[in-house]
């Protein structure tokens, strides 16, 4: 899919991409996630590959129209991958219209890059019945993610079809953000979608049964530590990207042995 050479690869979005719920302490912001992944793999097949990461958590596709996408095409990438409009999808009131002209805006500028471009559909997370009625901001999302993407030649990678994620053990404590194993699985579809080789292997392993009251407790910490906080930074107007910076804000030659944990010693 890709060209057997060393090229420049650039990730823009927001936490789904910075790697929010796949924790490494030595990285930047605190975290790892899938397109690290993707960038050491690319490295270690044909060394000389160099990688940045704009993305940042929280960021609406006016954010990352406004603060990533003039950086990215200045950086003259090769690769190029997006995943952005889910935190516009979770905001009430957004009208997925407007969502989608948004997001073509966007991808039509990366798209003129030249670049190979990677998409990617938005997973239904059951979390509670509250947020029902989002999914169906979230299907018509989708179908125009798929829609753009034929339009731009750009790759899918139809993450709302991957069946693995149907699994509790791939998702973080507030159910929204992958977990390590769910970076690590998404890392290996993306290669596999591009054609790279690679080590990555997942587990099937399923958490044991819980009972009705456990999960009773589990669902009260869950809105209390994560539900209503969230919420309370919607009325601040206010998010957990706010004083973050990108994790790789320039491109980086990837170490073919070790990866990126070499530049953070």
């Amino acid at each position: 899919m890709i060209d057997r050479e060393p090229g420049r690869y650039v990730a823009v979005g927001d936490s789904f991409t910075e790697g929010v719920g796949d924790s490494s302490k030595r990285r930047p912001n605190g975290v790892r996630g899938w397109a690290d992944r993707v960038a050491e793999a690319l490295a270690s097949d044909c060394p000389g590959w160099e990688y940045a990461n704009l993305a940042i958590r929280s960021k609406r596709l006016r954010h990352i129209i406004a603060e990533q996408l003039e950086p990215a095409i200045a950086m003259e990438p090769t690769l190029i991958t997006l995943y952005a409009g889910g935190n516009d999808v979770m905001d009430f009131g957004t009208r997925i219209a407007d969502i989608l002209a948004e997001y073509e805006f966007l991808v039509g500028r990366l798209a003129q890059t030249g670049a190979t471009l990677v998409l990617f559909t938005g997973y239904d997370v059951e979390v509670s019945p509250f947020l029902g009625p989002l999914r169906r901001k979230n299907h018509a999302y989708n179908d125009g993610v798929r829609f753009i993407a034929a339009k731009y030649g750009a790759v899918l990678v139809d993450y709302a079809t991957f069946t693995a994620y149907a699994n509790s053990r791939m998702w973080g404590p507030d159910r929204l953000h992958m977990s390590k194993a769910g970076h690590k699985y998404l890392a290996a579809r993306v290669l596999d979608v591009l054609s790279v080789p690679h080590g990555i292997r997942h587990q099937d392993k399923r958490k044991a049964s819980r009972g009705v009251r456990q999960r009773a407790r589990e669902h009260h910490v869950w809105v209390a530590e994560w539900v209503l906080p969230m919420f309370g930074r919607k009325l601040r107007r206010t998010t957990l990207g706010d004083t973050l910076s990108p994790r790789w804000p320039e491109p980086v030659r990837v170490p073919p042995k070790k990866g990126l944990k070499k530049l953070t010693r």
